[in-house]
């Protein structure tokens, strides 16, 4: 039974419940709604612009705001987070309103649901406890409206931030697809196919799990050292890997590419892992991540590069797996 204090008891017309399609992948709109730096070129209605004092996104971490209206009026906001469960879910309890009048309470639920085609669907839905609170905001802040015209601006963000196109790429292996998701998770198995042809992959360090790290090294035949780092967004065996990665050094840190100085610093990729029959369908997704305009267009410009090299490692995890049958 809910508690009397329960916001998500509140009646269905002490709701608001809004959604949007959006363009863009799930991990996409994620970070853009995570990301302090990304949040704030979107958050609040047209005209209005905002401040953050702290996001930590974390089950009990803060997001203190000000909201800045076109009117030069301040509305200053707290939140606590509830739940955070990338990339499908967060909720959190806001407390804010107006600089000088009483506040209102409410718990707001966003969803992220993939669709087709690298699509997402973002549900809001926001519980009032109190039905005075939930008419403030609709009639005084005209908070359907608002958050309309917030998924608006997020949708034009994420517009002219993300590549004109993602880098995708398709291979069907000949094993199973607990087999080809080891070869990629299982630091002794990935080191027989990673890489250009001839270099051998050292492990430093491997952690595969959300927030974990595979740091590794890179040996060319000449003896060239080069190192690189992921870090895990999410993992979901057998089926899906999605990860930031990066060029590094010998102490974790985030390296230029060494040949090519306007690659992006940090690129994101999905890998997803369909079973057909014995046989598995590996589509790799790779997107630059938090590009500059230069960083994006050095990773347009890599793309015939990008495919020779991934098709040379398929080619090797190919020969690995028949190995293994």
């Amino acid at each position: 039974m809910p508690q009397k204090d329960d916001p998500m008891a509140a009646s269905g017309k002490r709701r608001i419940v809004i959604t949007r399609d959006f363009d863009a992948p799930r991990e996409l709109v994620w970070e853009a709604m995570t990301d302090p730096a990304q949040i704030v070129k979107w958050w609040g209605p047209r005209g209005f612009t905002t401040t953050i004092e702290v996001m930590e996104v974390r089950p009990g971490g803060a997001w203190r705001h000000v909201m800045h209206g076109p009117d030069g009026a301040d509305y200053p906001n707290t939140c606590i987070f509830k739940e955070v469960a990338r990339p499908g879910r967060i909720v959190f309890s806001n407390g804010g309103g107006k600089k000088g009048e009483p506040g209102v309470k409410f718990l707001a639920t966003w969803t992220f649901d993939e669709l087709d085609a690298g699509r997402t669907r973002v549900t809001i839905d926001m519980a009032f406890h109190k039905q005075a609170d939930y008419e403030r905001v609709t009639k005084e802040y005209g908070a359907v409206e608002g958050a309309k015209q917030t998924l608006e601006r997020m949708a034009e963000h994420l517009r002219n931030s993300s590549p004109a196109a993602e880098f995708v790429i398709e291979r069907i292996f000949g094993a199973p697809r607990d087999l080809v998701f080891k070869a990629w998770t299982e630091a002794e198995r990935l080191a027989r196919w990673f890489g250009p042809r001839g270099c051998t992959i050292d492990p430093a360090k491997m952690d595969l799990r959300p927030g974990g790290v595979f740091h590794f090294c890179m040996r060319a035949p000449d003896g060239l050292e080069m190192w690189g780092k992921w870090i895990i967004r999410e993992i979901v065996a057998p089926e899906r890997i999605v990860l930031v990665s990066s060029f590094s050094d010998r102490n974790g840190g985030l390296t230029r590419h060494p040949m090519v100085a306007n690659w992006p610093l940090e690129t994101l990729s999905t890998t997803t892992f369909e079973e057909q029959g014995g046989r598995t369908k590996l589509t790799l997704r790779w997107v630059p991540h938090n590009p500059t305009e230069d960083e994006r267009k050095a990773f347009d410009a890599g793309r015939e590069s990008m495919t020779m090299g991934w098709r040379g490692s398929f080619e090797q995890l190919d020969a690995y797996l028949a190995s293994q049958q």
